[in-house]
């Protein structure tokens, strides 16, 4: 099939390569905002794994090409759009470019996180000769390759046979091993996005609750977690405490979801709630080390491990760490960050400072003088370091956990004070 991809998302970038790689000819229309050198150079675009290998290689086998207009002299099959919800504009001059008037029978894909019923709006600018389609976006930053070309599932929005028909021989080569379709009308499948993200921030939210809860009566959550996740109407995916959760895709539909909300006359008070959740839980490293030290923080150092958002992605949108560096900044605390992908991200963010030094390879150089290590992004080199080692470089000996990844009697046998989120190393700890 031809395809013409609207976007410079992640998600435009990894169905450009993984549609080319299947045989399709895609036409790649970047957003202006975004141009290929920009896009090609992302930290974030270079670190997701096998992505621009696949784009570079389907770019020589000529399956793939960055155009700077539509090409009216091949018509789409296919219309794929996968914008930010800020890029709603540039949806609407594309579909009412002229050639969608003079034929019929393309497919409008909706793969952007819009409003519920946009995509029926941006079908209506084509004209009603054309199906649409909403596929709402459901990649995993750190995995986007795999989890296009291997789907779970993929939630399906048609309003009519042609469209369906069309999205499933475009989709085809991945959904062989078994049927991974979950088809409704359009909006059905917009709400199910957004619907699906929300329940999940909630349990997270709610979990964190918990694990402050036990942190005050002195109860260690990890035994709450186990008992909660072994109750099967449960189950233990997202029941993990922690300093709260971020990125671009999470945050947007939670906040997404509560405009929906809004607009319809329903005031979400629950959505309120789970959002001033995660954002208290942000600081809740800042105040553990601010009781440790009884407030007399002015001048010490700390260690961070981590600030991408999540492993395995070079992002920081929302991420906990930049509410947490905000915290220490302005009681005076100098710190240390290591972060294998992040830091260029980190940069862009908050700038060049005095009080901030930042480490990729080595992360051990980070504790060099430190008082204190916060751990808030698990990459998998810091699940097991040298507990002797950090004992003689950390001043304070404190060990700050803020994804529960750790033994807390372990630790403490290492000869380091150890605070999780809810986690205790003996009952006279919290």
């Amino acid at each position: 099939m031809r395809v013409l991809l609207h976007g410079s998302e992640l998600s435009a970038a990894t169905a450009a390569a993984a549609l080319a790689w299947v045989g399709h000819h895609v036409d790649w229309l970047l957003h202006e905002s975004v141009p290929w050198p920009t896009l090609a150079n992302a930290d974030w675009l270079r670190r997701e794994p096998s992505l621009m290998a696949q784009i570079e290689q389907a770019m020589v086998a000529g399956n793939l090409t960055i155009v700077a207009t539509p090409d009216v002299s091949e018509t789409p099959d296919i219309v794929w759009l996968a914008l930010s919800p800020s890029q709603r504009q540039s949806a609407n001059s594309l579909l009412q470019h002229p050639m969608f008037q003079e034929y019929s029978g393309a497919v409008l894909v909706n793969n952007s996180t819009f409003p519920v019923g946009e995509t029926e709006r941006l079908h209506s600018l084509m004209g009603h000769q054309h199906s649409r389609v909403a596929l709402p976006d459901t990649l995993e930053e750190g995995r986007a390759w795999l989890s296009f070309t291997r789907p779970v599932r993929w939630l399906l929005g048609c309003d009519d046979a042609m469209g369906e028909q069309m999205t499933r021989e475009l989709l085809r080569a991945f959904n062989r091993r078994s049927e991974v379709f979950q088809c409704m009308p359009c909006r059905a499948a917009e709400l199910t996005k957004l619907a699906i993200n929300g329940m999940l921030a909630t349990r997270i939210s709610y979990m964190n609750e918990i694990a402050g809860l036990a942190d005050t009566l002195g109860v260690d959550v990890e035994h709450v977690r186990q008992g909660m996740g072994a109750d099967t109407r449960i189950g233990f995916e997202y029941l993990y405490p922690g300093c709260g959760f971020g990125g671009p895709n999470f945050s947007r539909d939670l906040m997404r979801l509560a405009d929906v909300q809004s607009s319809s006359g329903r005031y979400s008070a629950l959505l309120e709630q789970v959002m001033d959740i995660n954002e208290q839980k942000k600081e809740t490293l800042f105040r553990k080390l601010w009781g440790f030290f009884e407030g007399d923080l002015a001048g010490k150092t700390v260690a961070i491990w981590g600030a991408a958002f999540k492993p395995g992605t070079a992002r920081i949108d929302h991420a906990p760490v930049l509410t947490l560096l905000e915290a220490l900044w302005a009681q005076g605390v100098t710190v240390k960050l290591h972060d294998p992908a992040a830091i260029p991200a980190l940069y862009s963010a908050v700038g060049q400072r005095d009080d901030l030094m930042t480490f990729e390879d080595d992360p051990y150089l980070a504790c060099q003088g430190a008082d204190a290590l916060m751990l808030v992004t698990e990459w998998k080199a810091y699940w097991n370091p040298d507990w002797h080692r950090l004992a003689s470089l950390l001043r304070e000996k404190l060990i700050l956990d803020g994804r529960n990844i750790y033994d807390p009697a372990f630790v403490a046998n290492c000869g380091l004070h150890y605070r999780g989120i809810g986690r205790r190393a003996d009952p006279t700890t919290l």
